[in-house]
């Protein structure tokens, strides 16, 4: 591709990204809408027929990386290992 083409497809790439974030930011705002629905219903599961819909607490353990480098550096660093990788980005 030459520079007019890859400045066309930037720009084509960069409207693509904006219509796609507005409709992320839609679809959020209505599935927001559908959670504080529930939560003032105090109700987890609502089945609407075709749809059931579940708003639930979930538990999780998670491991803390940050307090386990803090207390056990050297074994931190004796597991931890490096990757390449590659990252693409327009400015």
């Amino acid at each position: 591709m030459n520079n007019k083409e890859l400045v066309e497809k930037i720009e084509a790439l960069n409207e693509w990204e904006s219509i796609l974030e507005e409709a992320k930011q839609e679809a959020d705002a209505i599935r927001d809408e559908i959670k504080a629905d529930m939560t003032d219903k105090e109700i987890e599961e609502l089945d609407l027929g075709q749809y059931i819909i579940r708003y639930t607490s979930v538990l999780t353990n998670r491991f803390d990386t940050t307090a386990f480098k803090r207390t056990y550096g050297d074994l931190y660093k004796e597991f931890t290992k490096q990757i390449t990788s590659r990252r693409f980005s327009i400015a």
